[in-house]
């Protein structure tokens, strides 16, 4: 049995952490999966940095890890195992690599078509060649753009990114929505040209209400690339602060900070409900992967979770 925690949704939708990998037994995990009317997959990563090949075996740090043809063979494997899987990334896909210097990102959005992304967020590192040099690539990524508070109306990004989308899976439906960082003083002024950035907080407030309400979505989702925290700077607005001065969202997928969480995290939002937060790295040294059970009314009851390290022990198969 593939070793996985599991976090469980009781009375009233708050969470807490029930098991550990070693006490949840072959019976147990049987159950989970019988008992459950409906199961959705997710699949996230963050920060890739245009690192298409491994780590070299003599890198210090994290030798022979990582790599977009191990990735894509992970995911084509859940895929055949699982009927409802959605792959999102939280941003920062350029820089890092000659790979970016030489082909300004077509070739990361080629790989991630081919592994079949269902959408991405910007991070501050995907203006680096500038709003022309997304735009010139955009047309390679088969997947949308989710950017819920910065405005490219006055931009030549103007409709070119989406900011929500709905996807449905087996009848469950779920709302995604994408916020990134302040870019002033991060990005150069040439680069993000007239785009406005709005406030994180007003704008997820905005849109977990209108998915949940008005767009009736069973799960919603942040892909957020403003960082998980900030040990230094406490106040900066971060996945933490979001998680706890808003309502209505369930999961926030983070990125921005290269934060490797051990585990998915659980933070109370303003109205005292638990919001799951996870961050897997960067480079896609790791897969995160959240397994949600929802019964027959289409509640979470569970929710299990593996942040699957993606190195020479992984099998190739054919894309």
């Amino acid at each position: 049995m593939n070793r996985k925690k599991f976090l469980k949704y009781v009375g009233g939708g708050s969470l807490a952490l029930t098991f550990s990998p070693g006490f949840l037994l072959a019976e147990q995990f049987d159950f989970i999966e019988k008992s459950s009317s409906y199961k959705l997959t997710i699949l996230h990563t963050n920060d890739q940095h245009s690192r298409i090949e491994p780590f070299d075996a003599s890198y210090t740090k994290n030798p022979n890890q990582g790599g977009f043809a191990r990735r894509a063979s992970l995911v084509k494997k859940i895929r055949s195992e699982e009927k409802n899987v959605l792959l999102l990334d939280s941003g920062d896909i350029f820089q890092g690599t000659p790979y970016f210097n030489f082909f300004g990102g077509e070739l990361e959005f080629k790989l991630m078509s081919m592994m079949k992304y269902d959408a991405s967020t910007m991070g501050n590192h995907d203006f680096d060649n500038g709003l022309d040099g997304f735009l010139k690539v955009l047309p390679n990524a088969k997947f949308p753009f989710i950017c819920s508070n910065y405005d490219f109306k006055n931009t030549i990004l103007d409709g070119k990114t989406e900011p929500y989308k709905m996807f449905n899976k087996d009848g469950v439906r779920i709302g995604i929505f994408g916020v990134g960082i302040e870019l002033n003083g991060l990005v150069g002024k040439k680069n993000y040209a007239e785009t406005v950035y709005q406030d994180p907080v007003d704008v997820a407030q905005h849109y977990a209400e209108f998915l949940r309400n008005e767009k009736k979505c069973d799960l919603v989702i942040c892909l957020s690339h403003i960082g998980f925290d900030y040990k230094d700077q406490p106040e900066k607005m971060s996945d933490k602060h979001l998680a706890a001065k808003t309502s209505g969202i369930d999961l926030i997928l983070g990125g921005h900070t290269h934060t490797f969480l051990k585990e998915p995290l659980v933070f109370q939002n303003k109205d005292g409900k638990n919001v799951i937060v996870n961050q897997v790295g960067w480079a896609g040294i790791l897969l995160g992967r959240l397994d949600f059970y929802f019964d027959k009314n289409k509640n979470v009851k569970n929710i299990s979770w593996n942040n699957q390290l993606i190195d020479e022990n992984l099998s190739l198969i054919h894309i």
